[in-house]
């Protein structure tokens, strides 16, 4: 009986533990809404979820501001034909939000083929009750060890 109880004890900490908070819930939302909207190009919603003052870090160096990042993405220079995130994590300290993913996709940037594999580093801010991409910041996925 001991045991029974100890394990819904552990179960019912379990659950409060992975439980994701609502601010969580928006922040995850809009993640997926912006890889969403970067692999369609779409224009309405990559205006809709970033900041005036975006600052879009690229892996190679280059940063971004709002106006370059989201004609890149519209105008095909920066092309993404998928992305899939993974092993993310959220962060949330009053009206921030620090979010930590894997991203790999595959890219047609200027109609040339390739892929990406980076660790990436989101920062967002609430805005009147939405969550914004203030800054991004993207290094690469160090190659494996070669095999011994």
């Amino acid at each position: 009986m001991k045991l029974y109880f100890l394990l819904l004890a552990f179960c019912t900490m379990s659950t409060f533990s992975f439980a994701q908070t609502k601010d969580e819930k928006a922040i995850s939302s809009s993640v997926e809404s912006l890889r969403k909207a970067m692999v369609d190009a779409d224009k309405i919603m990559l205006e809709k979820l970033v900041d005036a003052k975006l600052s879009y870090g690229h892996s190679g160096g280059k940063i971004e501001d709002k106006p370059a990042f989201v004609n890149n993405i519209v105008s095909g220079k920066s092309d993404f034909v998928t992305i899939e995130l993974a092993d993310q994590t959220i962060s949330i300290t009053g009206n921030t939000a620090i979010v930590r993913h894997t991203l790999n996709a595959t890219t047609n940037d200027n109609g040339k083929a390739g892929e990406v594999h980076l660790y990436v580093l989101l920062v967002w801010v609430k805005d009147g009750g939405q969550w914004k991409l203030l800054a991004r910041q993207a290094v690469h996925v160090p190659a494996p060890a070669p095999a011994k």
